[in-house]
């Protein structure tokens, strides 16, 4: 604070300066974004890098995904027996299952995954190459480095996310019939008819619209924080690249959950 001076005034500089940062930021952020998307509908178009990031970020996923779908389901059936049951409605079980897991679990801890396992690798592989000049060597070669290695993870990203999003509803159903059914005598019949009735296709169309927005948010943040390592003021090289991941992961699971809120809002 004390570039602001030490009078009275010194905290409203303080702030005027730091939000005058922040706004920066965020405009870049967004030229970024918008600028990363426009690529991949642009051509020439990247297919075998595409492809390479469908496989990083999908398939690498998978396992994880999984995993992760299979106890969240098992819980989901495990806390919606014991509260159901005690209004006599735990044939209603499936439909709780299904619709938090439709609706908001399976895109939000999808989106959470990746950003973990994925998004995080983004950003320290493209901090890496701006730290080691990689980057500048592109742009000496005329070739627009966010066209060649941004847009391709944004596309890669926007087809893995629904797909893993799928993947992850259907898994974490399976693993709410293991609790509710398997292990707790709920009515197979009545699991699978209460799901079939109760979700609806604006249900399944909402998951399915978050998991695009938030793989264009995930990508785009992850990248962005890899790209601009190099203007940090605090920390260069490694440093800067351990804080650029750090912040990607942060601010990524930050914008996951707003855009989450925002975006239910309209569906509501």
């Amino acid at each position: 604070m004390a570039e602001y001076g030490s009078g009275a005034a010194a905290p409203l500089a303080w702030l005027g300066g730091r939000s005058i940062s922040v706004l920066r930021e965020m405009g870049r952020y967004a030229l970024f974004a918008g600028k990363s998307l426009a690529y991949v509908f642009k051509p020439p178009f990247q297919f075998f890098k595409i492809i390479e990031q469908v496989y990083f970020v999908g398939v690498r996923s998978l396992t994880v995904i999984l995993l992760i779908a299979l106890f969240t389901g098992m819980v989901l059936g495990l806390q919606g027996y014991y509260t159901l049951i005690k209004f006599g409605t735990e044939g209603l079980l499936g439909a709780a299952v299904a619709l938090s897991l439709i609706r908001e679990l399976g895109p939000v801890l999808t989106a959470i995954m990746v950003i973990g396992r994925a998004g995080s690798a983004m950003s320290a592989e493209i901090g890496i190459m701006r730290i080691s000049e990689q980057i500048d060597a592109l742009d000496t070669m005329d070739i627009d480095p966010i066209r060649f290695l941004v847009s391709p993870k944004v596309a890669g990203s926007i087809i893995a996310f629904p797909l893993l999003t799928a993947l992850f509803d259907v898994v974490g159903i399976i693993g709410g019939w293991l609790t509710g059914v398997a292990m707790l005598g709920v009515n197979s019949g009545i699991y699978f008819h209460r799901i079939e009735s109760s979700v609806g296709m604006m249900d399944v169309t909402g998951g399915f619209i978050k998991s695009l927005i938030f793989a264009l948010v995930v990508a785009t943040m992850c990248c962005y924080q890899g790209y601009t390592t190099h203007l940090r003021s605090r920390g260069f090289g490694a440093v800067g690249v351990s804080l650029s991941t750090t912040t990607a992961v942060v601010l990524s699971c930050i914008l996951v959950l707003v855009t989450d809120y925002v975006v239910t809002t309209f569906f509501m």
